[in-house]
């Protein structure tokens, strides 16, 4: 090459590669970065409101042990323990006090709470197939609240992890968005609850630095957002439907919240694994309200007395006249329920459970 000549150029197919490269790197650096800040902030709230890197709050549960029964709580904030640390929720509480009970040759009981706020009964199958990999041995069914809008039309069909395509394709939950937007909202609104009100609700006027701040934090939880929308067309999500039937032979409005229970109970026993039906204490935000509760839980009860009368792998207790609602030592505001209110809960249930537990194993209760 004689001297000043200019080097040829790349050839078009290697700055390809390269450019494909330089991205990949790019992407890669970004989402490694987004993923230590979701480990991060999973480590920090996952005691106080939050949820562990698997999507059940509390924490992770590992290789299940010989002579270990394991027990999924599933339902709504009620479940989950809105308003108490993870270990003052239901599930924690219920831990505890079948700790030192063995039941035939069941030395251990583990407790795992799969409840999410808002979730009602069609959430229930969705769940256990996807904690299926737990290998629970008994499912209890706790929420009545989330569906007793009753409306066919309408009705409650949250499945909280399945909004994150990343969970759907990998099981991990990611939290840094949910923490994020919560935060922005707070900063800009005065309270985290603004993010799921109306705009027409707001009732603080934030200065401009907090307006900055919150600004931030929003665009980057959007990031993740965003990247989840793009998995979302790999893992796309079949929509949310209760396919209502007459079988339930439950009453007017309460077909869809009967049949969603009835699917999770048949999933469940052909998993190989027992039942525990549980109603909530009665509502009491209005007599109106309390008494469409009532009428709900006694719609069900019939129909699972119908399908499993005299199924020893299906139980059902009404926990309905438990808890004075009213009583502030035992619920914060009229449903969901204080330390001493799931305590109470949990005590309910370990009588139960241990029947459960031995029937299977083939032993007495203690």
């Amino acid at each position: 090459m004689t001297k000043g000549a200019s080097r040829s150029p790349l050839p078009r197919r290697r700055r390809v590669a390269y450019a494909l490269t330089a991205a990949a790197i790019a992407v890669g650096m970004s989402l490694l970065a987004l993923l230590a800040i979701d480990v991060y902030l999973h480590g920090k709230f996952e005691k106080s409101a939050g949820f562990n890197i698997w999507g059940y709050r509390g924490p992770a549960v590992g290789r299940k042990a010989a002579g270990e029964y394991r027990i999924a709580v599933l339902g709504g904030s009620a479940a989950y323990g809105y308003g108490t640390t993870w270990d003052e929720a239901i599930p924690a509480a219920l831990e505890r006090q079948l700790s030192g009970r063995p039941a035939g040759p069941v030395r251990r009981f583990t407790v795992v709470n799969l409840g999410y706020n808002n979730e009602g009964a069609y959430s229930f199958k969705p769940t256990l197939e996807d904690y299926a990999s737990l290998h629970y041995d008994l499912a209890c069914l706790y929420e009545g609240y989330n569906d007793l809008i009753g409306d066919p039309a309408a009705p409650n069909v949250a499945v909280f992890r399945h909004d994150s395509p990343v969970f759907r394709l990998t099981g991990y939950m990611p939290i840094f968005p949910i923490v994020f937007k919560e935060k922005a909202a707070a900063l800009a609104h005065g309270d985290a609850g603004a993010l799921y009100r109306a705009p027409d609700k707001t009732v603080f006027h934030a200065s401009v630095a907090a307006r900055a701040a919150a600004g931030v934090l929003d665009a980057t939880a959007s990031v993740g957002q965003s990247l989840e929308r793009q998995l979302g067309k790999v893992a796309v999500e079949p929509p949310h439907v209760v396919d209502v039937d007459q079988s339930t032979g439950c009453k007017t409005p309460w077909q869809q919240y009967c049949r969603s229970t009835l699917k999770a109970v048949d999933y469940a026993l052909q998993s190989g694994a027992r039942v525990l039906v549980a109603t909530q204490p009665y509502a009491m935000v209005s007599p109106y309200v309390r008494q469409r509760h009532v009428e709900q839980q006694a719609e069900m009860a019939a129909m699972l007395q119908r399908r499993f009368g005299g199924d020893a792998r299906v139980a059902y207790v009404n926990l309905g006249p438990l808890i004075d609602l009213g009583d502030p030592s035992l619920s914060f505001d009229h449903m969901h329920l204080t330390p001493a209110g799931n305590l109470r809960v949990a005590a309910a249930l370990v009588d139960p459970v241990l029947k459960l537990a031995a029937e299977r194993s083939g032993g007495s209760a203690p």
